[in-house]
């Protein structure tokens, strides 16, 4: 039986999980201290410099909300990442296009991406390259705990933007980084110069495009070639109505939506920090739950959740999020208050299919 090979003299290859624009990122076991990690390898062609100088500067970076950078070596010529594993999905895959959530879980994933970005920006690390396929949410979470990943590989993204940008048009690149990232890329970013190095407010833009979608469904320039077309002429899509719809979501809509406006301000100088965005959510009034459970009955105005405990709660049809009319079998997320013969349920979102 041959000889299990330990990278390092400690990381055992489990298996690979996928391959990124930049990178080949695998599932390993480190034996010298028992857990699993992931750990990435730069695709060939990219420059090994880069990615040590990524892993250097993200292993600053200490916060929950954002995947630790624990190592980094040569093996056989070949430099490789370790990374904190999540073991969850990602919200590409949880927000497919048409997909959103509720206020009240929005405001808590917005808070929780603001933390992690400021985190690494008083570190001295700016992403470039947020996206919701950078954003993994904890398996069985249910969407309480996401993570920001790749901070590090933060300057090997930064390097490929700019050898895109060389060609005097990145808009008309054909990397897969550069178009899987352009819905979210702000106009600095896009529009950039050879020798410009877009900074902090870049991930700002970027967070509020994605909360844009991650509320709404709706992508805010558009996708493709679209994207640089509605960015130079300051158009996007609107908020959609039924956002406000009922009062009870209305405050807490506006002052989302007012936070989002703001960060994607096509003046960099003109976005809030992200510890700004941090301040502004801590001050919005917001519940956050880890109550779910599926919709059991509907009738007329009210209807009842049998709860993942096995118990009943009640609701009435204006503290469920959403045009769509809640139906049975609806996984969701909401809060109790007390009530006679059952629970009060409020607010309530609809949980994505594959949250």
């Amino acid at each position: 039986m041959s000889k299990v090979q330990k990278l390092q003299g400690r990381y055992v290859i489990i298996e690979k999980i996928g391959d990124g624009g930049m990178q080949s990122v695998f599932k390993a076991h480190d034996t010298l201290v028992d857990r699993e990690v992931a750990l990435k390898t730069p695709l060939p062609g990219q420059v090994a410099k880069k990615f040590v100088n990524s892993a250097v500067i993200a292993a600053r970076v200490n916060n929950p909300y954002v995947a630790k950078t624990y190592d980094y070596f040569e093996h056989d010529d070949k430099p490789y990442l370790i990374e904190e594993l999540v073991d969850g999905c990602n919200l590409e895959d949880i927000f497919p296009e048409g997909t959103f959530v509720d206020p009240n879980t929005g405001a808590h994933i917005m808070l929780a991406l603001a933390k992690g970005i400021a985190a690494s920006h008083k570190a001295g690390v700016v992403h470039r390259d947020l996206k919701p396929s950078n954003i993994v949410c904890e398996r069985g979470s249910l969407l309480n705990k996401v993570k920001i990943t790749d901070f590090g590989i933060a300057t090997l993204a930064d390097e490929i933007f700019a050898q895109e940008a060389l060609s005097g048009d990145l808009t008309k690149s054909t990397s897969g980084t550069v178009k899987g990232a352009m819905p979210y890329m702000s106009p600095e970013m896009l529009f950039r110069q050879p020798g410009d190095h877009p900074g902090k407010p870049s991930d700002i833009w970027s967070l509020g495009s994605m909360m844009f979608k991650i509320l709404t469904g709706i992508y805010p320039f558009g996708v493709n070639m679209m994207v640089p077309v509605n960015i130079s002429n300051g158009t996007r899509a609107d908020w959609p109505d039924g956002m406000v719809a009922k009062v009870q979501f209305a405050a807490l809509v506006r002052e989302l939506q007012a936070i989002i406006d703001r960060c994607t301000a096509k003046d960099p100088t003109h976005r809030p920090t992200a510890d700004d965005i941090v301040k502004e959510c801590e001050n919005l009034c917001f519940c956050s739950s880890n109550r779910h459970g599926k919709i059991s009955s509907v009738s007329g105005n009210t209807g009842r959740i049998r709860t993942a405990s096995g118990t009943t709660a009640f609701f009435h049809i204006d503290s469920f999020y959403g045009d769509t009319p809640p139906l049975v079998g609806d996984r969701v997320l909401f809060a109790t208050f007390p009530g006679t013969p059952y629970p009060r349920a409020h607010p309530i979102g609809r949980l994505p299919a594959n949250a």
